[in-house]
């Protein structure tokens, strides 16, 4: 963790913020000006600077900080560079997006297509619809992807999940995977799990702190449970309540859309216990603004998936240390 001395407190911050506005929508991926970030404009103009929030001085119950791909507000998101900008910034927790390429190979990438993040429409002319499953991992390697985010990041690469796991082991930080499109990738499951175990991930120590894996789809959800009981897994939607106690039978985390989430809900989640024993907990994505952290911290959830960590930061007292979910 990279902790710093804070100058204002967080409710000073989050009042700035406010005050200045929001400078994200909750869902938008579209590049932001590297020059400063919104916590630090805000702040500014009210005389403080940003507070880097200890964990350990953070308000007792505020939420966990999830960097979505990365600092992705700040860096092209799911490479490198946006892992090494949250660890910059000091947080520990990274959310990524993994898929299978043609000959196999696992890489770091949101869209099911080249064409948003990439150069791939130029570099391969003849290849539309440009999907990731119709390229090989060494031709996704010749792509840029880092340009279409800003000039100072040409050149940047889609990383493998090797890659990335290494780079967020060197800058010790833990990681919420997705797993992307599962329908799409059969076998996608027992391929990261490999690699993760290769990797050194699935040892005792980042089972239990360092590691979640979530999706979208339920049967992948359930099939992570089934070959590795003892990962904490995450479902990517929200339930109806009803429905909720046959989630808690192999999922740890219900994991919604900010808009789709109330205390009520979060009260009901809460009320479960999942897989492992315990209760299960509630992250919610993706907040991107000063108002919808409050918000959605007054709400109980557990953690705040976010592209500007910061943000979230300086609004809520929000950790952002490893050390178990």
């Amino acid at each position: 963790m990279h902790a710093g001395t804070a100058t204002a407190t967080a409710s000073v911050a989050a009042a700035a913020l406010l005050a200045a506005g929001t400078f994200l929508l909750s869902n938008a991926d579209a590049p932001v000006p590297d020059t400063t970030t919104a916590a630090a404009a805000a702040t500014a103009a009210a005389g403080h600077t940003v507070p880097v929030t200890r964990a350990d001085a953070a308000p007792a119950g505020a939420p966990l900080v999830i960097s979505h791909r990365g600092a992705s507000a700040y860096a092209p998101e799911n490479t490198l560079a946006a892992v090494d900008r949250a660890h910059a910034l000091g947080f520990d927790w990274v959310e990524n997006d993994i898929q299978l390429t043609k000959d196999g190979v696992l890489v770091v990438i949101h869209d099911t297509g080249l064409k948003r993040t990439t150069d791939a429409e130029k570099v391969f002319p003849d290849r539309a619809p440009w999907a990731v499953k119709d390229f090989t991992a060494a031709e996704i390697a010749r792509l840029d992807a880092g340009s279409w985010f800003g000039a100072r990041y040409a050149g940047t690469r889609v990383p493998t999940l090797r890659q990335y796991l290494e780079r967020i082991e060197h800058n010790h930080q833990s990681l919420l995977m997705e797993i992307k499109s599962p329908e799409t990738y059969p076998g996608i499951e027992r391929a990261a799990l490999q690699v993760l175990d290769q990797e050194g991930w699935l040892d005792a120590g980042h089972v239990r702190d360092r590691l979640v894996i979530q999706s979208f789809g339920a049967d992948s959800v359930r099939t992570v449970h089934k070959l590795r009981p003892d990962v904490i897994t995450g479902f990517l939607g929200a339930p109806a309540v009803a429905e909720l106690p046959a989630y808690a039978e192999f999922t740890d985390r219900i994991n919604p859309e900010y808009t789709s989430v109330s205390g009520e809900y979060v009260a009901a989640v809460h009320a479960l216990k999942g897989p492992h024993g315990k209760k299960l907990q509630v992250d919610t994505w993706t907040v991107n603004d000063a108002a919808h952290a409050l918000r959605v911290t007054g709400y109980g959830v557990d953690g705040i998936i976010t592209n500007a960590p910061d943000v979230v930061r300086a609004a809520t007292g929000a950790r952002e240390a490893a050390g178990g979910m």
